[in-house]
């Protein structure tokens, strides 16, 4: 039925009214020059790969089933029960008790921006842990030098396959008055942490590696040391969705007896999260730490036997959820990495910052660590060795 002819089914005067906006309104609705795109008119096609590289890591269909179920509103009452068992989880999974417990929407990198941001207030001083293994006698120099209101480290460096020591950090950092704020994005579920014994101030993670999340969600707490001094601020941060003061009570972690509107968090997201913690919680964190050094010292040997060079001598310092391999001599590292994805379905990366050129990157996390998927990688690896081209240089 054309606009016109609705206009003519209408009563006596009211057509006569309507037939001008009628006519206006077909006129507009045919003015549109960017036609349908034709990429959004067939079906949505993604591959099946073997995701052994620095994250994502492969999602079970467990956590895959919890992410497509039916949305709620992200403000009822259902949903807050989620969310309550997220914070649980995540409490569990950190080794904490702290109240002000919760999940950012968005990457780890989110997670790392609302810790600065709510904590770090303009003409404050911030000491970053970057290359290399921060002894307790270097920490304490850089502290009476620096005086930092806050000390990051990255317990699980993907980037070189490096797993942080981290043990009298936290105590420094209580002594010179600095919070401490420790990313384990890449080592959460992987190698042991303690929150709360390792006197940790401000712990993050990313829900996409060794917890097999989908990404867009990362666990975050906050001590009482943290939150006096982001609750105790002279000046608002500089980001409102970022904002703990709002957080804290959208996750009910501020005693209010009512959660306020703040924003529309990724429901499906937290679904999966909320999977993902579960199943780490019925695992055991001890089982899943367990779990990944064996398959990583697994994975370390079946390399060796290739000829291959770990990039982290010492073994008590490699990362268990993403292993680093020197780049073979003579061989292009890319054309490596090209063949395995094509020829197996399978990514490995290269390094990342200063590690490029320098590594490949394997990663076995969570629901891919295993000693069938160490076998696959291996296998790939023999295979692009043996049909990649090798420089006589």
């Amino acid at each position: 039925l054309s606009l016109q002819a609705a206009a003519a089914a209408l009563d006596g005067p009211l057509a006569a009214r309507s037939a001008p906006l009628l006519q206006r309104l077909e006129r507009s609705m045919s003015s549109v020059t960017i036609p349908p795109p034709a990429c959004m008119l067939r079906p949505l096609e993604t591959p099946m790969r073997y995701l052994f590289g620095p994250g994502p890591s492969n999602v079970p269909p467990r956590i895959l089933a919890a992410g497509s179920r039916p949305i709620i509103g992200h403000m009822h009452p259902e949903m807050y029960e989620v969310m309550n068992d997220i914070k649980r989880g995540i409490q569990y999974a950190f080794q904490t008790e702290n109240n002000v417990t919760i999940a950012m929407s968005g990457s780890g990198h989110a997670a790392m921006e609302c810790a600065v941001f709510n904590t770090v207030e303009p003409g404050e001083s911030v000491l970053i842990g970057v290359n290399g293994i921060w002894g307790e006698r270097v920490a304490e120099i850089a502290m009476e030098k620096h005086k930092p209101v806050l000390f990051f480290l990255t317990h699980g460096e993907s980037s070189a396959g490096l797993c942080h020591p981290v043990d009298g950090i936290g105590d420094i950092c209580r002594k010179h008055n600095c919070l401490f704020l420790v990313d384990t994005v890449a080592s959460l579920g992987a190698a042991p942490i303690f929150m709360d014994k390792q006197n940790i101030d401000i712990l993050y993670t990313g829900s996409q590696k060794a917890l097999n999340a989908p990404p867009g969600t990362a666990p975050i707490s906050f001590n009482e040391r943290a939150c006096h001094k982001m609750f105790n601020r002279k000046t608002k941060p500089i980001s409102y969705l970022f904002d703990m003061t709002y957080l804290s009570n959208y996750w009910g972690c501020d005693g209010k007896p009512a959660r306020t509107y703040h924003h529309t968090g990724p429901v499906s997201g937290f679904f999966a999260l909320r999977e993902s913690l579960a199943i780490l919680a019925e695992r055991g964190l001890e089982e899943s730490w367990k779990k990944h050094k064996e398959v990583a010292a697994y994975l370390y040997r079946g390399l060796e036997d290739l000829g291959l060079q770990l990039f982290i001598p010492e073994r008590d310092l490699r990362l268990p959820s993403v292993t680093t391999i020197a780049i073979p001599n003579g061989y292009d590292w890319r054309e490596m990495l090209v063949y395995i994805m094509k020829h197996h379905q399978m990514e490995m990366t290269g390094g990342l910052g200063p590690s490029i050129g320098m590594v490949m990157r394997i990663g076995l996390m969570g629901y891919n660590c295993e000693k069938s998927n160490a076998d696959m990688a291996l296998n790939a690896l023999a295979d692009a060795l043996k049909n990649c081209k090798r420089s006589k240089a």
